[in-house]
């Protein structure tokens, strides 16, 4: 097939992407498909080989939300038959390009509009889950535009806490707070990355995902990072982090997580593949945390690495996905 790879993006994971689309270029090429690179945040200057298209020092003052628009006049998507998606974060991953490919009539991988504007959105992800039934950990969503007052933090969610961006993923502006006196600071870092900042209660506990493949729940990830918790050096470095899968878990609790996985993934109208993280705590009861409706496909991503355990090869892994998109 004709198929058009999207990756770089102008979201603070630009980088994330270019790494998980060499990997998707590699195994596109290895399944002898015809395809075509676009960095969207490119517009038509796009780059002339591979090597500078994945290079994420390259280009870096062309990228701008602005090009986008240009980028899908280029006379490539005419005669596509399939765009891969492997943007991360917002303007990728949060319905805007999706929108954009649904308007010119072209089928793409992965959610569709509405499961990847709910899925971005952590408040809302949150809201719907606590409707279905599944636990997630008390929280507060904080506009740019109104006063910060600590003291309400304390008083409605307590130390120690999370702040986050609600609508970023990769960690990107992630603070856990534990000090009064770091609160603003943590709110601060947020905002530079998101207008609305989720807070949300610390749960100590272990950390599980559940990688999603069509309506199945693939084998629980454990995440072990070196750091208190999986920070973007632990997800993203080599060694900062221990991977067991399946997780060493009692067969209900596995089967219970995976099932509120579903749950959850299709309460939020998330299609084809994704990824829903998880927190047990010490009583062994899990905590919904976030949907990645774009998981990393990085030599250190959770989606591949569980697909490997039910017998699935990175290649076979694309294909299914190439497959479940075209349905």
């Amino acid at each position: 097939m004709k198929i058009i790879l999207l990756a770089g993006g102008a979201s603070p994971e630009r980088e994330i992407s270019l790494r998980s689309g060499k990997a998707v270029y590699k195994a596109l090429l290895e399944l002898n498909h015809e395809v075509y690179l676009v960095d969207p945040a490119l517009g038509s200057k796009q780059p002339q080989s591979s090597e500078e298209f994945f290079n994420p020092e390259l280009n870096r003052k062309l990228v701008n939300t602005k090009n986008y628009l240009d980028a899908f006049q280029l006379n490539v998507f005419k005669n596509a038959d399939l765009v891969f998606i492997i943007l991360h974060g917002k303007w990728g991953e949060d319905g805007t390009v999706q929108s954009i490919l649904d308007l010119m009539n072209l089928k793409y991988t992965g959610s569709g509009v509405l499961g990847s504007s709910i899925g971005i959105d952590k408040h809302l992800s949150k809201v719907i889950v606590k409707h279905f039934g599944v636990n997630t950990p008390e929280w507060k969503i904080l506009n740019k535009n109104e006063k910060f007052i600590p003291e309400k933090i304390i008083e409605e969610i307590g130390l120690p806490c999370i702040f986050k961006p609600n609508d970023q993923g990769s960690t990107i502006g992630f603070s856990l707070v534990e000090k009064v006196e770091d609160l603003t600071k943590a709110y601060e870092e947020a905002l530079k990355y998101s207008e609305q900042v989720l807070v949300e209660k610390y749960i100590k506990g272990r950390e599980l995902t559940v990688s999603i493949l069509g309506d199945e729940a693939l084998p629980i990830v454990e995440v072990k990072p070196k750091h208190k918790l999986y920070d973007y050096e632990c997800k993203y470095t080599k060694g900062m982090t221990e991977y067991i899968c399946p997780a060493e878990l009692e067969e209900n609790i596995a089967k219970e997580i995976q099932r509120q996985a579903l749950v959850t993934f299709n309460a939020c109208g998330c299609k084809v593949f994704g990824r829903v993280d998880f927190i047990l705590d010490e009583k062994n009861v899990p905590y919904f945390l976030e949907i990645n409706t774009l998981p990393g496909m990085t030599d250190l991503s959770l989606v591949p690495m569980a697909a490997k355990v039910v017998g699935l090869t990175f290649n076979d892994l694309i294909n299914k996905i190439i497959e479940l998109s075209l349905q």
